[in-house]
């Protein structure tokens, strides 16, 4: 067993089998560590996350290593049987590969009894091990584009499950109506580690199963509510976030959220919300309309927030036209609460500094969440729809409660506003290294922190695609088994050129991580706009947590 740094807050543990990292994984459910808040086991590794505050690293690694993980796959876990059709497209190609007939394929894989390793790809996408050692074939050398839900796969020795349509390589034999990730169940997804499955065949029913319900963002939580925000124009990337979902990786479940934790709570805090509350997160043009009198105030990047009064109906005459309708557009104050009257248009420009802006209004958003949360995760689909035009967003009624104000270093006199990057700006991220650095070769670690990166188009609320002159060459080529992931994570692919995971990431991924952005950068990290660059700064003993935008400096390209 091998504890492994990943960031200030997160290790890994790799261990020689996955009959093992099943073992650690039930015996920390079993038995957990104080501080220890959420694990991620894959194929050979169990992901920790803790809180510092409550135990150190060097605390938590000596505990870690006095585990017993001798217990034996699945040996009493909850069973489920899933019925299975045995009419998938591959399965004549799977005999094929076997060497024997279809009938073969049947019996053997509904032969065994499987055990759930652990989640990932999609919420409610379970690895299945423990089937007939005989069932080990390769992925398809093409994937297709769409699998659909409840189709049963082969990769390797694993088996699965596809909880919706997903592109995929896995091969399909067969397909099940048993739905693996349904929002109306407690919990949501029929398969969880630890959990032992039996494949049953059966006919494949004729009768239409309905789809489980996907909130969208104009889903309302019965509030009564009689005061909303209607999306004029959506902007670019514009989402409903809060603080996220932690605690939802046995699901299959990452966290999400806001990319600037420290701008989301500020935008809650100065409409009089709890910090947790949900904003609306935008990368800009963005235009919402008040339905009713309604408190915002805008934070995060710098952008141009403009009110515009009310339209005025044609037949209405300048002595019927209210005063309120015949004031000019005026610019709403920044890092301060304002007031949007019934019928006024907010306007947000593009920003100038930093990548993503949030709006806050007071009451908070009357949305129906989605575990917990109302953060749209836009890799795997759960939570509200990105905002479009015409949608309208409902808004509580708002409890007695206090607006904040900004004092001190933080007053809106453009400080605050100037610690954000601009495009042509270079940042500079702490980074610890780990887990997977030793499968680089000294050069490629030393190219990650002398040259600068890129932030290219293609990124967005999963990752930064980062470019630089130089690739990462790698010293071990081989191929890393799933393993969990976490925000600030600098997954290199086959290319070389890191991505640098953000708050959508996936909850496992399978290609190395040679360091992460420090947990006390990730909120600047997510304000880092498509055309600044990085420079990636070793740190041996990070600092405690501070605020994303303390102790990183910025320079201006000539």
């Amino acid at each position: 067993m091998r504890v492994l740094p990943v960031n200030t807050d997160v290790l890994l543990v790799e261990l020689d089998e996955l009959s093992q990292a099943v073992a650690l994984n039930q015996s920390l459910l079993d038995d957990p560590i104080a501080g220890v808040h959420e694990l991620v086991p894959a194929a050979r590794t169990v992901l920790v996350r803790f809180h510092p505050t409550r135990i150190d690293a060097a605390e938590l690694t000596a505990l870690l290593l006095e585990r017993d993980v001798s217990a034996p796959l699945g040996a009493d876990g909850e069973i489920v049987q899933v019925p299975v059709s045995y009419d998938g497209d591959d399965l004549a190609e799977v005999a094929n590969l076997l060497g024997v007939t279809p009938a073969d394929v049947i019996a053997m894989h509904t032969a065994s009894t499987y055990t759930v390793a652990f989640t990932g790809f999609a919420p409610g996408f379970s690895y299945l091990v423990g089937g007939d050692p005989r069932l080990n074939v390769p992925r398809r050398s093409t994937p297709r584009t769409a699998i659909p839900a409840g189709a049963v796969g082969l990769a390797g020795t694993y088996s699965g499950i596809y909880p919706r349509v997903s592109p995929g390589g896995w091969q399909v034999i067969g397909t099940t109506e048993l739905p693996m990730f349904d929002l109306r169940l407690d919990p949501p997804a029929t398969l969880r580690p630890g959990m032992r499955v039996r494949f049953v065949e059966t006919e494949r029913s004729t009768r239409q199963q309905p789809a489980a319900p996907q909130p969208s963002a104009i889903a309302g939580d019965d509030s009564g509510s009689r005061t909303a925000l209607e999306v004029v124009e959506p902007g670019l990337g514009s989402t409903l976030q809060d603080l996220g979902r932690p605690g939802h990786a046995d699901l299959g479940v990452s966290r999400s959220g806001a990319l600037d934790h420290d701008s989301a709570r500020l935008a809650a805090r100065l409409v009089g919300n709890s910090s947790d509350a949900a904003s609306i997160e935008t990368h800009g043009g963005l235009r919402l309309r008040a339905i009713g009198e309604l408190v915002l105030a805008v934070t995060g990047a710098q952008v141009s927030a403009t009110v515009r009064p009310a339209s005025t109906p044609e037949t209405e005459t300048d002595a019927e036209r209210p005063a309120a309708r015949m004031q000019a557009p005026r610019s709403a104050p920044e890092l301060q609460a304002f007031a949007l009257r019934d019928g006024e248009t907010l306007e947000l420009g593009f920003p100038t500094r930093g990548s993503v802006a949030y709006v806050g209004v007071r009451g908070g958003f009357a949305v129906a969440p989605v575990l917990d949360s109302l953060s749209t995760d836009v890799l795997s689909g759960l939570g509200p729809k990105p905002l479009r035009a015409g949608d309208v967003l409902p808004v509580r009624r708002a409890a007695v409660a206090a607006v904040a104000q900004i004092w001190g270093a933080d007053a809106p006199d453009g400080t605050l506003h100037s610690r954000l990057p601009a495009p042509g700006d270079v940042v500079t991220l702490d980074v610890v290294l780990g887990p997977r650095t030793e499968m680089f070769t000294g050069d490629a670690v030393q190219t990650l922190f002398d040259q600068q990166w890129e932030v290219t188009a293609q990124s967005n609320r999963v990752g930064l695609r980062l470019h630089g002159p130089t690739p990462l060459e790698r010293r071990d080529h081989r191929e890393l088994e799933s393993e969990g992931t976490s925000s600030g994570a600098l997954q290199v692919p086959p290319n070389g050129q890191p991505v640098l995971f953000m708050a959508d990431h996936p909850l496992t991924g399978g290609y190395p991580v040679i360091g992460s952005v420090a947990s006390y950068h990730l909120n600047l990290a997510g304000q880092v706009p498509i055309g600044a660059s990085i420079r990636f700064r070793a740190v041996t003993d990070p600092p405690g947590q501070a605020s994303a935008a303390d102790d990183a400096s910025l320079t201006k390209e000539n």
